[in-house]
């Protein structure tokens, strides 16, 4: 397993691609728009979402910055299994 911060500032563009590994978000601070295998959900401070291996995710309509703790597991590899446009 491996841990990060990942931060998305209004009106930035999230670049992330498809990972290898499950992820597990979970929501510091900001309010933002995750979409996981198109389904949209609204998130905010205390928000937890799993996202499984390989599957498109991204945020988006960033309303206030965004910081949010990301885990993987296993520990995260070299490199996103896909890169998302």
């Amino acid at each position: 397993m491996s841990a990060g911060l990942y931060h998305l500032a209004v009106g930035r563009i999230d670049r992330q691609g498809i990972h290898r590994e499950d992820e597990l978000y979970v929501v510091l601070r900001g309010q933002a728009t995750l979409t996981v295998a198109g389904e949209q959900r609204r998130i905010g401070p205390g928000s937890a979402v799993y996202v499984a291996a390989g599957v498109e995710h991204r945020f988006h309509s960033v309303t206030d910055d965004l910081e949010v703790l990301v885990v993987f597991a296993p520990a995260e590899s070299t490199g996103p299994l896909l890169t998302a446009d």
